[in-house]
């Protein structure tokens, strides 16, 4: 009997966790379906392979939270990985559980790339930033917009090869640069590229009101040294740990697999 009390006690606790953690997810916009970016950084080759490792972390985190994820826009590298991406989370609170996942994150490991294989640092940014609707009014002058089309490099088949369908929307005042290549006409992507325009420009004025500084945007322009939020650690020992809120683990495979539900839900519990 006390066997059987314990393992429900056991239970009973891991359940009261979950529900803690999602009473926490009561922000405005937090059940939305949320965009994810991701921009390589300082490191050059080697920067653009790690943000392909962590856009195909992120993509596996929803895989396993049964989320969609819809490929929105994609720039390969040089030689190999990603210079940027930009993919869409669709599912019940998609942008409450990432929205922690804004800021730079550093790499330390022994460079694939280099025949003296030494260790090498690498960064990339990630911007998250969640799906809003015609209910939000957002102000954008159209005179504020420039407009370039170019040919897409990502999925498509040979009409992306043919047709400058690929958008990319710059906003003047702000710097806000959006892209799509994910439709084959060049109207639905400017339609997809405004509707991101107008969540980005929503996020950056919520952050601002929020006091979580205005800074915080321009310091992932610097994508480097000192503004990381995270540290991944493969060499010379094995340690993934969040600056912000101290979690940590050594189990790096299984972080960079889509294991991040404990870096998750740390920034989650210091928001309460």
């Amino acid at each position: 009997m006390l066997e059987e009390i314990y393992k429900h006690l056991e239970e009973t606790k891991v359940s009261a966790k979950q529900k803690e953690l999602l009473s926490l997810l009561s922000g405005e916009f937090d059940k939305n379906d949320t965009y994810l970016e991701v921009h390589s950084g300082s490191g050059g080759t080697e920067a653009q392979d790690w943000a392909e490792m962590l856009l195909r972390m992120y993509s596996r985190w929803a895989e396993k939270h049964k989320y969609k994820v819809s490929y929105i826009e994609e720039t390969e590298g040089d030689v190999a990985g990603l210079k940027s991406a930009t993919i869409k989370i669709s599912g019940l609170n998609a942008y409450g559980w990432l929205q922690g996942e804004s800021g730079v994150h550093r790499l330390v490991r022994i460079s694939p790339f280099d025949s003296n294989a030494r260790r090498h640092t690498s960064f990339a940014s990630v911007n998250v930033y969640p799906v809003i609707d015609d209910k939000i009014n957002i102000d954008i002058n159209p005179n504020d917009i420039k407009m370039d089309t170019y040919r897409s490099s990502g999925a498509g088949g040979q009409h992306v090869n043919k047709t400058e369908s690929a958008v990319r929307l710059t906003h003047i005042p702000s710097g806000v640069v959006v892209s799509c290549q994910t439709e084959r006409s060049q109207f639905a992507n400017r339609e997809h590229a405004m509707n991101m325009l107008r969540a980005k420009l929503y996020e950056i004025e919520k952050r601002k009101k929020e006091a979580i500084a205005e800074q915080r945007w321009e310091e992932q322009g610097d994508n480097g040294w000192g503004y990381q939020i995270r540290s991944y650690v493969l060499q010379p020992y094995k340690m993934i740990k969040d600056l912000r809120t101290n979690a940590e683990t050594s189990d790096d495979k299984s972080v960079l697999d889509g294991d991040i539900d404990l870096f998750l839900s740390a920034f989650l519990a210091s928001k309460s």
